[in-house]
């Protein structure tokens, strides 16, 4: 049975992800998406797309279904499971909620849901023009920056190209692994939104091999920090891990630091270097791929990247090394 494809789709009020969820449920791509919103009060949605929008469950024109969030987000998807030949793909909007975490473990929770769905990525749409200043009063603004796989940094019409890279440049800091997209009203080709598969371990090293190139052409860590709450650190051990060794001391960071970590994301090479295990995090939960072959010229080396709060850089940095095989 397909697995269908889930998109979260996050953003600060104000930064234009309504336009985007707009165009999804208006344009004729042809693919059906259950589109699940928080109220649609705060959110603006054409009211001509909407039919019947009193019910929890409605059809829009393009033959998209939505739903209202109201209740619990796992009843709701149960409810649309059974209508699976509905439709094609879910995405869920997360209007106004600070940390898109806890919709992203839902999809991990419930054993029949992560039996049914795969999580395909987080899409997070920022405001070019008010993405600094936002950073700078809301906690909220830079989780959900730092917790996207794809950004689309939006309304770059308002901004010069100076204050574009320095945006650019804040939201790399944040979030080292995100695919960065420049857009104008989010004038996006879906295709590069939707089934982007950020979360299938093998396909996040086809679409980032430089995931294992530090960005600076040297291999040392390297830390931002900014007055941000949120840092992003990256950590190299040049040499195979011990894979149970590892896995002890990544679970326990994460259940010491779960709440403060936002994502992670890795690859180490075990088995005396000749096999590599992709490892990527939400707060508590760990996903582990299973052990596969290094591909040919790839370097067998590993490298760990955490974003979160108030990460105890010499901590981590010691404990990854200890791991050394």
């Amino acid at each position: 049975m397909q697995k269908i494809p889930v998109t979260i789709l996050t953003g600060y009020l104000g930064a234009g992800k309504t336009t985007l969820l707009n165009r999804i449920l208006s344009e004729p791509h042809g693919r059906r998406f259950a589109v699940i919103v928080n109220e649609f009060g705060e959110i603006g949605i054409d009211g001509d797309l909407v039919v019947g929008a009193d019910e929890e469950i409605f059809e829009t024109n393009n033959g998209c279904i939505c739903c209202t969030v109201r209740g619990d987000l796992i009843r709701i998807i149960q409810g649309l499971l059974k209508r699976r030949n509905a439709f094609d793909g879910i995405l869920v909007e997360t209007t106004g909620l600070a940390d898109p975490g806890p919709v992203v473990q839902t999809f991990y929770m419930d054993d029949e849901i992560a039996l049914r769905t795969r999580l395909d990525s987080v899409v997070t749409v920022v405001d070019a023009k008010h993405l600094l200043d936002g950073f700078a009063h809301n906690r909220e603004a830079q989780e959900q920056a730092a917790f996207a796989d794809l950004i689309l940094v939006n309304k770059t019409d308002l901004v010069d190209s100076g204050r574009l890279a320095e945006v650019e440049l804040r939201v790399r800091a944040l979030n080292p692994f995100a695919t960065i997209r420049r857009t104008e009203r989010c004038g996006i080709a879906l295709a590069e939104v939707l089934d982007r598969r950020a979360f299938d371990l093998d396909r996040i090293l086809a679409e980032d091999p430089e995931f294992l190139d530090d960005h600076h052409g040297h291999h040392h860590e390297h830390e931002h920090h900014h007055d941000d709450d949120i840092q992003s650190l990256s950590l190299t051990v040049e040499r195979p891990v011990d894979a149970e060794r590892f896995d002890a001391w990544l679970r326990g960071v994460a259940q010491e630091k779960g709440p403060d970590l936002l994502r992670y994301k890795g690859i180490v090479a075990v088995g005396g270097g000749d096999w590599k295990i992709v490892v990527q995090g939400v707060h508590m939960l760990i996903d582990r791929g299973e052990p596969e072959p290094w591909r040919d010229g790839e370097k067998p080396w590993s490298r760990l990247v955490f974003i979160g709060r108030k990460l105890d850089g010499a901590a981590l940095r010691d404990g990854f090394a200890s791991c050394a095989a």
